[in-house]
């Protein structure tokens, strides 16, 4: 009887073990998919500088980041982040206190970077996480100005499309706002926009001069995601529906 009771005890002592190794395992793969999580989010083919990258991994809730190497994701092999994160899982029934881990893991961001990349497990290194400066603020786009400064074509008139140019030149635009100009079926489109950080809505107007109407607006934000194609000088001349 002696003997079962010590071959159970054995037996419980095992498994508890195991269990508790799976649980470590579990809450180190939660950890991982923290990381992965940064990784998407710093995916891209935009060049950015180290500052840029490091800013924004640290935006990505439950990340630190530790250190930035490289100069700028389009110089030599990139640049590479290492990130700390946490992941937790259930120690289970025989153990059954919550096992919680924190990891450090490196991304990579450059243009041989790929989607979902699986993150490198690396050793912490000493100090406290990195911070940043917030980014520059980006200009205003001249909503009013623009509106109130581009020409009035009558109905039976014809749109100019070197004065609607010059009137951005008049502007004294800020040079951070990107301009784009075209002309087609006798009216011009025009595009005024700040370069967006490829996840949130991009800051853009967009303004149609053409006989009997000249309108300046700023497209819907679902148009101003990236890839929607709401920022682009087409969208000034040939309007996409509105989302419902």
């Amino acid at each position: 009887m002696r003997r079962l009771l010590l071959l159970v005890t054995l037996l419980l002592l095992t498994v508890g073990c195991g269990v508790v190794q799976s649980s470590e395992d579990e809450a180190t793969d939660a950890a991982r998919e923290v990381a992965r999580k940064a990784g998407r989010r710093l995916y891209g083919q935009r060049p950015r500088t180290a500052e840029e990258v490091g800013r924004s991994a640290s935006g990505v809730d439950g990340v630190e980041v530790l250190r930035v190497t490289g100069t700028s994701t389009r110089t030599g092999k990139g640049v590479d982040v290492v990130v700390r994160t946490s992941g937790s899982a259930s120690g289970g029934w025989l153990a059954p206190e919550e096992v919680v881990v924190r990891r450090c893991f490196t991304l990579r961001v450059s243009p041989e970077s790929e989607w979902d990349e699986d993150p490198r497990d690396v050793d912490c290194p000493d100090g406290p996480a990195l911070t940043f400066a917030p980014p520059p603020e980006p200009p205003r786009l001249p909503y009013e100005e623009l509106r109130a400064k581009l020409p009035r074509v009558p109905e039976d008139g014809q749109v100019d499309e070197a004065e609607v140019r010059g009137t951005l030149t008049a502007l004294n635009l800020d040079p951070a706002i990107r301009t784009e100009v075209k002309a087609d079926g006798g009216r011009v489109g025009v595009l005024l926009s700040v370069q967006g950080n490829g996840f949130d809505a991009q800051d853009c107007l967009l303004a149609r001069v053409g006989p009997g109407a000249t309108e300046v607006w700023v497209p819907p934000r679902i148009q101003r995601m990236p890839g929607e194609g709401g920022c682009a000088v087409g969208n000034a001349l040939d309007p996409k529906p509105s989302p419902h």
